[in-house]
């Protein structure tokens, strides 16, 4: 399939993913490495913005790869679904991780200001005139399409930091303004891991001949990169917290408020929740002191409206877009209980917990069954999955 547009809407989404499904196995397996450019037929399904906003959700994702292949056949696309879920349940049990990853933005923003050569260097990097092809060509992809291919991200993000030497945290602003599936664990998470601060002394570096082989010949920096390099110095990650607790739902009607990190409401609530008012906000610019791509506050738009749009058909009632300011008139003019899709740490939990309206925040139990297993590396959490499959999807980690 082409990744020529990502969906914003959820029927959108669902058609690719039922196209995608029966590619989930063994194609998926073999090509998922391989970047062979962005008007090429690609191995990956192009779905990760829908999943990000959760147009679609993880359990949906599996659940198709597990009826198309089983557990074993579609071990490697089920592995990165819950990647997803493993990165956030990792920086929601370490919110500290959040807030040192902006400080750290905001130093070395300030520090373009005072340092000529720095700015320069931020400069050309940013203009894709760096004399490095692929480098220069994945920035333009990125400001054209909101989209890189996972393995493009990596290297550009090793080549960004160990090759031009520049502030990671810069690096990881940029992917934030510009991707369509830019979230704050994902993001933040895997610019550290690449810089070798996530996992202590483990890094990852752009090779050229890697490059070459998984772009299929279109690039080939041999003697442009730093091959060598050492990790990035970082202390050790704090202490996982324990997740807090989800809240209970009141017995009567309740108000709905979406926003872009949950926006399938029809699966939110109990059967039977009653709704008298829809409603949501969206603060993508929230994502960056730059604020992010018109590409991506105009996704974001039109998924939510999707979202709406649905939860209004699903609830028979008004559904109104909201600014953050407009949220207690909004709260104050229907009377009831206002709940809200769990937010995880970033812009949009910052915007809900400075609406001033009390809020009680339902937790999937995707979330609740992931997240508090994620107090270490990936893979002591991948030996989980079994059993998740098991008591999310009904799947069972045999083959």
């Amino acid at each position: 399939m082409l990744l020529d547009g990502f969906p914003d809407r959820r029927a959108d989404a669902l058609a690719r993913l039922a196209a995608f499904a029966p590619r989930m196995g063994a194609d998926y397996a073999t090509g998922r490495n391989t970047d062979p450019g962005p008007d090429a037929p690609q191995a990956v399904s192009g779905l990760s913005p829908a999943v990000r906003h959760r147009l679609v959700t993880e359990a949906e994702l599996v659940a198709a790869a597990l009826a198309n292949h089983g557990a074993a056949g579609a071990e490697k696309f089920i592995q990165e679904v819950f990647w997803r879920s493993y990165w956030k349940g990792w920086l929601e049990l370490r919110p500290g991780a959040w807030d040192a990853y902006r400080a750290e933005r905001d130093r070395d923003l300030a520090s373009l200001a005072t340092n000529a050569g720095l700015r320069r260097a931020v400069e050309t990097a940013l203009a894709g005139a760096t004399g490095i092809a692929c480098f220069d060509a994945w920035m333009a992809e990125l400001r054209e399409r909101g989209w890189l291919h996972n393995h493009a991200r990596m290297w550009f993000a090793s080549i960004w930091i160990f090759t031009l030497r520049l502030p990671w945290t810069l690096g990881a602003d940029l992917f934030l303004q510009h991707l369509l599936d830019g979230d704050a664990a994902s993001n933040t998470l895997s610019w550290r891991w690449v810089a070798g601060m996530q996992t202590a002394g483990k890094h990852y570096v752009a090779r050229a001949d890697n490059i070459r082989r998984h772009t299929a010949g279109r690039f080939d920096p041999a003697g442009e990169l730093e091959e060598a390099p050492l990790p990035l110095p970082a202390p050790p990650p704090g202490a996982p917290r324990a997740l807090p607790r989800a809240d209970a739902l009141p017995a009567g009607p309740v108000a709905l408020l979406l926003h872009e990190d949950d926006l399938h409401p029809e699966s939110l609530l109990p059967p039977g929740a009653r709704v008298g008012a829809v409603g949501a906000i969206a603060v993508p610019a929230t994502r960056s002191p730059a604020g992010c791509a018109p590409m991506v506050a105009g996704y974001v738009r039109d998924a939510v409206a999707d979202g709406l749009a649905r939860a209004a058909a699903a609830h028979g009632v008004r559904a109104e877009m909201l600014s953050p300011g407009e949220v207690a008139r909004w709260a104050a003019g229907h009377g009831l209980p206002v709940v809200t899709p769990w937010a995880p740490v970033g812009w949009t939990a910052a915007a809900l917990a400075g609406l001033g309206v009390p809020l009680l925040r339902v937790c999937r139990d995707w979330d609740e069954a992931c997240w508090p297993l994620a107090t270490k590396g990936f893979f002591a959490f991948r030996e989980a999955i079994p059993g998740l499959l098991g008591r999310l999807v009904g799947g069972s980690g045999e083959g």
